[in-house]
């Protein structure tokens, strides 16, 4: 029996792809929240769901740890998407990449005259190629967590992060000054495995497609 695995990481992003699952007729019999398996079985014996990191998907997908995942546009960019088939926008996770600074810095100003900006950022590829193109000068400082916390601390003058409803940024005085680009979730899949794995991951690559075009 041929088995396809697929990685998707706990959260939004598992949760929003299972009614893509369900479109091809595939169930995962247990909630991710409350079991502690990190393999999860579904309704196919043949079709079997990994949990990993959200930023660990492309990498698993690319290494063949996985045949196939669900990861954000963001996490690609990062990634580099090397060996990676990548069929599907599967318009599910959306948010958005931007800028945002402190309520009263005035970033149009810096930038107009030409100031260097330390920006921090989870996303130092987004962020350095986003400025490269505006030719701002900036430097990138990384950090993993509580992105907010930079401007307000003093480490940095502006942040690059993900932005869904807005309200982090309002809660802690902060304010959206660019939008870099939209963010959504897209189906990647590995090319050796679409080679050997043919017919049962074209299947899954087509129930995908067929339930994203009825939304």
């Amino acid at each position: 029996m041929t088995i396809i695995t697929l990685a998707l990481s706990k959260g939004r992003i598992f949760d929003e792809t299972l009614p893509l699952l369900q479109a091809a007729g595939i169930e995962v019999l247990e909630d991710p929240e409350k079991s502690r398996k990190l393999i999860l079985p579904t309704n196919k014996p043949e079709v079997r769901v990994v949990l990993v990191r959200a930023t660990d998907v492309p990498t698993y997908v690319e290494y063949g740890g996985a045949d196939l995942g669900v990861t954000g546009l963001d996490t690609l960019i990062e990634h580099g998407g090397q060996g990676l088939y990548q069929p599907l926008d599967l318009r599910i996770a959306q948010c958005r990449m931007s800028v945002a600074v402190r309520a009263d810095f005035d970033y149009a100003a810096q930038v107009r005259s030409g100031s260097r900006l330390r920006v921090a950022t989870k996303y130092t590829t987004i962020a350095r190629d986003f400025f490269a193109t505006k030719g701002v000068h900036v430097d990138l400082i990384k950090l993993y967590g509580s992105m907010e916390l930079a401007p307000l601390t003093g480490l940095a003058d502006a942040i690059v992060d993900l932005v869904s409803t807005g309200s982090t940024l309002k809660a802690n005085q902060l304010v959206e000054v660019e939008r870099i680009m939209d963010i959504s979730a897209r189906l990647v899949v590995n090319q050796a495995a679409l080679k050997l794995k043919q017919v049962p991951l074209r299947a899954i690559i087509d129930a995908f497609a067929g339930a994203v075009k009825k939304d």
